[in-house]
């Protein structure tokens, strides 16, 4: 037994693999092999919520689908901004009027 790993043979130069030229596939100009690839819809489904404003922010994440990935964060922060404007409604207090004024407390009403 021994400590040494044994010899792993190295890979075959990309001139023997058929249908490969210098390691481009054949038939794709030298050009073209380095383009980035379009945007393509990823395919997520989309569950609606029942919430219109929520609903809204999903439904517009699909305009990402159809842009550049540096186009994505736009999309993004604008999504993230008005799902963040929902969340904080739901702490704001109701509208109407006050029960009282501001400093009251249930030990002011005492007699």
């Amino acid at each position: 037994m021994t400590d040494e790993a044994p010899e792993v043979p190295s890979a075959a130069p990309s001139a023997a693999v058929p249908g490969v030229v210098h390691g481009e596939p054949a038939g794709v100009p030298a050009d073209a092999a380095h383009e980035p690839a379009g945007p393509a819809p990823l395919g997520v489904v989309r569950t609606p919520t029942g919430h219109a404003p929520v609903d809204a922010g999903l439904e517009r994440l699909a305009d990402a689908d159809h842009l550049a990935a540096d186009g994505h964060v736009e999309v993004y922060e604008d999504v993230h901004r008005g799902l963040r404007d929902e969340l904080t409604a739901l702490d704001a207090p109701p509208p109407g009027p006050s029960a009282g004024p501001a400093s009251a407390t249930p030990y002011d009403l005492r007699s």
